[in-house]
């Protein structure tokens, strides 16, 4: 089989990885999906709708041929408010100096800036903070007119046109989802992606609004939460229950909130995710020096192996792949990095591992059985839990457990198959034979034979979800492995 090449050596926490110019080409892609990424993200803040057509038609075709469901994720670029064009290229802002946010798109002063959200002058009060090039400049404004907003520099720096404002604590009337963003979601609808990221989620409102968007246009797809304001954090349990996933966006967090607080902000959401019973992915600058180095930092392989200790689901990569110099090298160091730290986390809690925390929104049937067949691999020492699920609920139930059994999933939808490829210690199979349980057991069998993840009299737990056999919410069978002839 084409997946013995892939799945040896392969982290329980995902991969997830930025598509672009650096690795836009099959042969790049193809490339980074044998060192191990699980889902790709096409951010749609850059590039043209075309182009991302091709990519994701790509990764299909690649997934296809090697034999292995890999997820697209559409990154909506979300109500970003940014600076309009300046009188010079750079301009220094000094402390204490004083700028004046104006109406329009023009300027006529050199200390004059502009912006694309109409109402920010109407919404900025004295004493909010105005943070600009990603939060190394900082304003504070000092006085308000009926046409401006004059503010003075707190924290000195360079700005340039175009660059993003963060303006936390300021009440804005934005909405959830730009002109741009319906556009794009219809491409997402349109080319099948699995899952939909929502960008500056405020509310579980605002994930309503995109799911109610994705229906008008007969799209399935998971949607993640990307929390990155303080009112996400302040609404935190109802956006995650509302989402079908969450993504803590550290780069716009760490502005909108203290930096300080952003190691706190992580393991609060990681831990309300696992709690919830929601995939959680932690991004932005995780080996961000490997975007032109060929080895990263030690902070940057400590963070990396911290976010799996919090419990994350996976890992994103963002410019190291899209525009660095070794995509390939930086998700193979990301893969070792992630083992290394999975390999002590196993070793420190021993082979029983649970979780044994409920899930909350999961039918405690569903929690029940997986639970259970989980306690009955460990104490058979079964080398493998299999479970046959139509949408992949019992598989994300399984891997919210962090247990020690590696975990293989099998459906009957590619949908979900993809899906799964966030799912923490799980690995989907296609094409595996999931409504008649003796020939499923039978392509285990081989496929676990011949990658080497199972030798003959080894014992493997199968977990037949709702849906998948007639007349039972769940079957769980206990199978001794048998080597093809002594099947026949």
């Amino acid at each position: 089989m084409s997946a013995a090449r892939i799945y040896p050596n392969r982290a329980r926490t995902k991969i997830v990885a930025t598509v672009g110019p650096a690795c836009r080409s099959p042969e790049m892609l193809e490339e980074l999906i044998l060192a191990g990424v699980d889902v790709f993200r096409v951010n749609l803040a850059h590039g043209d709708l075309k182009d991302h057509s091709e990519v994701v038609k790509n990764i299909r075709e690649i997934s296809a041929r090697v034999d292995r469901p890999i997820a697209a994720l559409a990154d909506l670029s979300g109500p970003k408010i940014r600076l309009g064009i300046l009188q010079e290229e750079i301009v220094q802002c000094h402390e204490d100096e004083i700028f004046t946010f104006v109406r329009g798109e023009e300027t006529t002063e050199p200390n004059q800036l502009t912006c694309n959200y109409k109402p920010l002058i109407d919404e900025l009060e004295v004493g909010n903070d105005v943070m600009l090039a990603d939060g190394t400049v900082m304003m504070s404004v000092l006085e308000k007119t009926p046409d401006s907003a004059i503010c003075k520099v707190v924290q000195a720096g360079p700005i340039r046109s175009r660059q993003g404002i963060n303006l936390p604590g300021t009440k804005l009337s934005v909405p959830a989802l730009t002109p741009q963003d319906i556009e794009h979601v219809k491409w997402a609808a349109e080319n099948d992606l699995d899952y939909v990221s929502l960008s500056f989620v405020r509310s579980p409102d605002d994930l309503r609004q995109l799911r109610d968007l994705l229906m008008q246009h007969e799209s399935r797809a998971f949607i993640i939460a990307k929390i990155e304001k303080r009112e996400a954090l302040d609404n935190l349990d109802e956006i995650v229950r509302e989402s079908n996933g969450v993504m803590v966006a550290r780069g716009d967090l760490g502005v909108e909130i203290d930096v300080a607080e952003v190691a706190a902000a992580q393991k609060l959401i990681v831990s309300t995710c696992s709690r919830i019973g929601r995939p959680v992915i932690v991004a932005t600058q995780m080996l961000d020096s490997m975007t032109t180095s060929n080895r990263p930092t030690r902070a940057e392989a400590t963070d990396v192996a911290n976010a799996i200790l919090d419990g994350a689901d996976a890992c994103m990569l963002s410019g190291e792949t899209a525009v660095g110099v070794h995509p390939v090298a930086v998700v193979k160091m990301m893969n070792r990095i992630m083992m290394a730290t999975e390999r002590m986390w196993l070793e420190q809690r021993g082979k029983a591992s649970r979780i044994d925390n409920r899930v909350a929104q999961v039918h405690p049937v569903t929690q029940a059985v997986v639970s259970g067949a989980s306690i009955t691999a460990e104490h058979l020492d079964a080398k493998l839990v299999v479970t046959a699920t139509r949408t992949g609920g019992t598989a994300l139930t399984k891997a919210k457990l962090r247990d020690a059994i590696p975990t293989i999933s099998v459906s009957d939808s590619d949908a979900a198959l993809r899906r799964m490829c966030l799912y923490w210690g799980v690995t989907p199979i296609s094409n595996a034979p999931v409504h008649n349980g003796i020939q499923l057991r039978r392509f285990i069998d081989q496929w676990g034979l011949s990658n080497g993840y199972l030798e003959e009299g080894d014992r493997v737990v199968f977990v037949t979800g709702g849906g998948i056999m007639q007349s039972a919410e769940y079957i769980v069978v206990i199978h001794r492995v048998e080597k093809p002839h002594e099947q026949a």
